[in-house]
C-alpha cells in the first residue's frame, strides 16, 4: 500500500490481506459523503479562488444528455465518486468535464490522468480550448507545461510519483479523473492505478472512466471499499457502429483481394472457414501454415481497397517501432501521395512554424527529411521512440484531418479521439513480454 490506511489485518503466516475500509460496500450509500467544504481535511491548504462559469453546467450543454450522463452527474453533485463504463464515443468525457467544473467553482484543483502520452497531449489541447490555455497544464515524461495550473493533465505514473514524494501539489487537489481505468487489469502497469487509488485522500472526488472494463460492478465495489462512496454507471449502447472485416489476397496470377465481413446477422460469417488453415496434411499431420491459395494482402492493396470504399483516414497498428517507420518509408518510396497541393502546403507551413529556430544541423541529425516527406504526402508513423516534437506534429496533423494514413504502435491504441474511419491490424497477436497472445 502507498500509505497506511489503518485497515490491514494479519493472518496466519507472513502474508497479510486487506480488510475493508468500510464494513461492507452496501454501507457506502449511507456513509458520509465527500466533504464539500474541504476535501483534504483540516490540515489541507486553502483552495484557490472559485472560478465560476468556466465550462458548461449540467443544463447548459448544447445537446441533450443521455441517461447514463445524467445519472453520473447526479452522483457527482451528491458528493460521491463515480465509475462510468460506457462504449467508445458515447460521451464519458462529459462526466469528467462536469467534475472539473465543480472543482473549479469550489476553488479546488483537478488532475486528469491517462495511460498514454498521446492521449494526455490530446486532452491537454481539448481542455485548453475549453477552459483557456492558462488554466490547463501538462505533465508527462516528454513535456512539462504549467504544472501549477488549476487543471493538470498527466500520465498516471506522474500522479503515482507525486503521491510517493508527498508533493505539495496535492494539498489543494479536489478531484482526480482516471481515464482508461481498466488498466488496473494490466499485469505490468496495473499496480500504478491501484497505488494511485489507495494513495489518494478519501475526500478527493474520483471519476473513473472506461470503455472496456469487464467487471464494472466488482471494480465499483472495490473502489467503494478502498476510497469511499462510489456509484457505478454502465451504458451498453454503442453510438458508433463497429464493423469488422478480413482482407484476404489470392495467390493466383493477378490475384484479387477479398473483403469478408466477420459478423453476418449477429453471427460469425460461415464463409470465413474457407480462408482458415487446412486442419490436417496428407497423413493426418496438422499444418501450421495457411493453404497456398491465400496470402496476406500487400499494404498498397489494402490502401487501394480503402480508397475505393472511401474509408480513409486510417490507423494501421503495427506492434513494432521499426515496422512503423519501414511501412511509412515504403509508401514514400513507392510514390504514394494521399494529399493534394493545398493540403501539402498546409502541412509544410505547420512544420515550418513548429521547427522554426532549430539549427539546420540539428534538423539533419533529427532525421527531419524522411519524416517531413511522409507528412506532406499524408502518411506518417507514430511510436514511443519518436522525438516529442515529431509526435506532437503528427498528432496535430491527424487531428486536423490532413493525415490520411498513420502507422502506429499501441501509442494510439485507446482513448484517442482522432478522425479515423478505419483501424487496420496486421496481426491479431502481440508479444506481451513473455509470449505471443
Amino acid at each position: 500500500a502507498v500509505r497506511d490506511r489503518g485497515n490491514r489485518r494479519t493472518r496466519s503466516g507472513s502474508d497479510t490481506e486487506r480488510g475493508p475500509l468500510y464494513p461492507g460496500c452496501a454501507l457506502c450509500a449511507d456513509a458520509a459523503l465527500l466533504r464539500v467544504g474541504d476535501p483534504r481535511g483540516p490540515g489541507a491548504r486553502a483552495p484557490t479562488a472559485p472560478q465560476p462559469g468556466l465550462i458548461h453546467d449540467v443544463d447548459d450543454w448544447p445537446f441533450e444528455l443521455d441517461g447514463f450522463q445524467v445519472e453520473a452527474i447526479a452522483a457527482l453533485d451528491a458528493g460521491r465518486s463515480v465509475l462510468v463504463a460506457a462504449p467508445t464515443a458515447s460521451g464519458k468525457t462529459v462526466v469528467a468535464e462536469h467534475a472539473i467544473a465543480r472543482a473549479l467553482r469550489d476553488g479546488w484543483r483537478t488532475f486528469y490522468t491517462t495511460p498514454l502520452k498521446a492521449l494526455s497531449n490530446q486532452k491537454f489541447r481539448d481542455l485548453g480550448s475549453r477552459l483557456g490555455a492558462s488554466e490547463v497544464g501538462l505533465l508527462t515524461g516528454d513535456n512539462s507545461v504549467r504544472g501549477d495550473a488549476p487543471v493538470v493533465v498527466m500520465t498516471t505514473e506522474v500522479l503515482r510519483n507525486m503521491l510517493y514524494a508527498g508533493s505539495d501539489a496535492l494539498d489543494s487537489l479536489g478531484c482526480v479523473v482516471l481515464d482508461e481505468v481498466h488498466f488496473l487489469e494490466d499485469p505490468y502497469r496495473g499496480p500504478v492505478w491501484e497505488e494511485v487509488i489507495l494513495g489518494l485522500a478519501d475526500g478527493i472526488q474520483l471519476v473513473a472512466l472506461s470503455a472496456t472494463v469487464s467487471n464494472a460492478t466488482e471494480l465499483g465495489e472495490w473502489l467503494c471499499l478502498e476510497h469511499g462512496p462510489t456509484d457505478v454507471v454502465v451504458e451498453r449502447r454503442r453510438p458508433v457502429p463497429l464493423r469488422s472485416h478480413y482482407l484476404v489476397g489470392e495467390r493466383s496470377k493477378g490475384g484479387r483481394v477479398n473483403r469478408l465481413p466477420v459478423i453476418v446477422k449477429g453471427r460469425p460469417n460461415r464463409e470465413g472457414a474457407r480462408y482458415d488453415a487446412e486442419p490436417t496434411g496428407p497423413k493426418g499431420r496438422r499444418r501450421d501454415r495457411p493453404p497456398r491459395r491465400w496470402r496476406t494482402p500487400r499494404r498498397d492493396e489494402v490502401l487501394r481497397e480503402l480508397r475505393r470504399r472511401d474509408l480513409l483516414p486510417a490507423i494501421n497498428f503495427i506492434f513494432s517501432r521499426a515496422g512503423c517507420e519501414e511501412a511509412r518509408d515504403r509508401m514514400v518510396r513507392d510514390g504514394i501521395r494521399l494529399t493534394d497541393e493545398r493540403q501539402s502546403a498546409e502541412i509544410s507551413s505547420a512544420i515550418e512554424r513548429r521547427l522554426a529556430g532549430l539549427p539546420t544541423e540539428d534538423l539533419r541529425l533529427l532525421g527531419v527529411g524522411a519524416w517531413r516527406e511522409g507528412l506532406e504526402r499524408g502518411i506518417a508513423a507514430h511510436h514511443a521512440g519518436m522525438l516529442p516534437i515529431h509526435k506532437e506534429v503528427v498528432e496535430r496533423m491527424f487531428t486536423s484531418g490532413l493525415l490520411r494514413l498513420l502507422f502506429t504502435t499501441e501509442t494510439f491504441a485507446l482513448g484517442i479521439n482522432m478522425p479515423a474511419r478505419t483501424a487496420i491490424f496486421d496481426l491479431l497477436r502481440k508479444y506481451d513480454g513473455v509470449q505471443m497472445n
